[in-house]
């Protein structure tokens, strides 16, 4: 048993932890509410901009916000809470959310709206730096994969709901009450999780020198410099989908909601397909999600104008985006699997990040060449992280045949 799994579920009649399946569930639920929270404005950037009487790329920052602060939060929450229970700092998390939806609901201005973003990524981010390690404190090490699919699913429910529920609702009864939701869902999570998780307390300080240490080795820097590729490009293009498939093929609002209603379900089907295809070839699952997400930013800057190609090549980008969390989270825990906290720290910061450089880039081309040209961006980028993965996994490989 690894010391993240001391002093948590109780232990069954042979001495081993005993599986807290609900608690597991009651993750689930806490991912799928910060998710759907910060997916919202890809489906609602231009009703907020409207309402709030400022740009579209201004109102894409309200992604920039989660992402930077969520960087910063990962570690820092990591660290800063090492000694406390788990337990409490996750329900502190999680209330988080809750304040966070009801501030962007009531938001007068861009600030306020910027100001509930930012605390939805203090809690994105320490959730997502600590959920590898809390899974391996809720389950025996043998049921971990079945565990991480279990949240991971959270992230495929939200990919298929949060855009097309959120463009429909938006369409509705307005941006703000998407934010409701949310908070809903938040105050669901927090009794969920109050009942169903175990004590948690602390199996010792963390440090900023243990994140180094992580860093330091080659299959870490090489996980987190194909994140910060793909990830990026994903988001330049993702954050402004909205205007895109308004401006370019021309889709209305229902179009657009069926759209995004395709992304959803493609993300679904490519969270289980990247996690059947990591349990063989974790690096080879990581190259085809980022080629795939390639080929179709590709494919829809050069050919987006035709609604069925722009409505085909989204729901296969989704798909392919889905596969890639579980794909490079599979990759980072195989390579530091003894320090799951410090790399999940380092994963979430690497990804917000990306996110958030992508967010701010694609906001710059969509004002300077309008919302198609952010795609070529997006697609490049994104090959460039498949080749970087593609290639130096094929050398490691060709290495360690040739030490043999």
């Amino acid at each position: 048993m690894s010391s993240e799994q001391i002093m948590t579920s109780p232990l069954d009649g042979h001495g081993h932890l005993k599986p807290a399946w609900a608690g597991v569930m009651s993750l689930a639920l806490g991912v799928f509410g910060l998710v759907t929270a910060e997916f919202l404005p890809a489906s609602l950037l231009t009703p907020i901009s409207q309402d709030l009487g400022v740009s579209i790329g201004a109102a894409g920052q309200s992604v920039t916000m989660t992402a930077v602060v969520g960087a910063f939060a990962g570690p820092a929450i990591v660290v800063g809470t090492s000694r406390f229970d788990r337990r409490y700092t996750l329900l502190a998390l999680t209330s988080l959310l809750i304040l966070s939806s009801l501030i962007a609901a009531l938001s007068s201005g861009l600030p306020m709206l910027l100001l509930a973003r930012g605390l939805l990524g203090i809690a994105l981010g320490g959730f997502w730096a600590m959920s590898l390690a809390l899974a391996m404190r809720l389950v025996p090490a043998d049921l971990m994969p079945r565990a991480m699919a279990i949240i991971m699913g959270g992230v495929s429910v939200a990919t298929v709901c949060a855009a097309p529920v959120g463009a429909w609702v938006g369409d509705v009864m307005g941006w703000r009450f998407a934010f409701v939701i949310t908070g809903v869902l938040g105050v669901l999570t927090l009794v969920a999780q109050a009942l169903t998780l175990p004590a948690m307390p602390s199996t010792g300080p963390a440090n900023l020198s243990t994140m180094a240490d992580v860093l330091r080795r080659p299959a870490i820097r090489l996980g987190l410099a194909t994140i910060l590729l793909v990830v990026a490009g994903h988001f330049a293009g993702f954050t402004f989908i909205r205007p895109f498939l308004e401006d370019v093929p021309h889709f209305g609002i229902d179009g657009v909601s069926r759209v995004l209603l395709a992304f959803g379900i493609g993300g679904f089907l490519g969270n289980f397909a990247g996690g059947f295809m990591a349990e063989r070839n974790t690096p080879l699952s990581i190259t085809l999600a980022a080629g795939g997400i390639a080929v179709m930013a590709l494919v829809l800057s050069f050919a987006g104008g035709s609604p069925v190609v722009a409505a085909v090549a989204t729901g296969l980008w989704g798909f392919a985006f889905g596969a890639l969390p579980v794909s490079v989270q599979s990759f980072i825990n195989q390579a530091a699997s003894d320090e799951a906290e410090s790399a999940g720290a380092l994963m979430l910061t690497t990804f917000q990040v990306a996110i958030s450089s992508g967010a701010v880039l694609g906001g710059v081309i969509v004002e300077a060449q309008g919302a198609a040209g952010v795609f070529m961006f997006a697609g490049l980028s994104a090959l460039l992280g498949a080749t970087l993965i593609g290639f130096a996994s094929r050398a490691r490989v060709a290495e360690a045949e040739a030490c043999e």
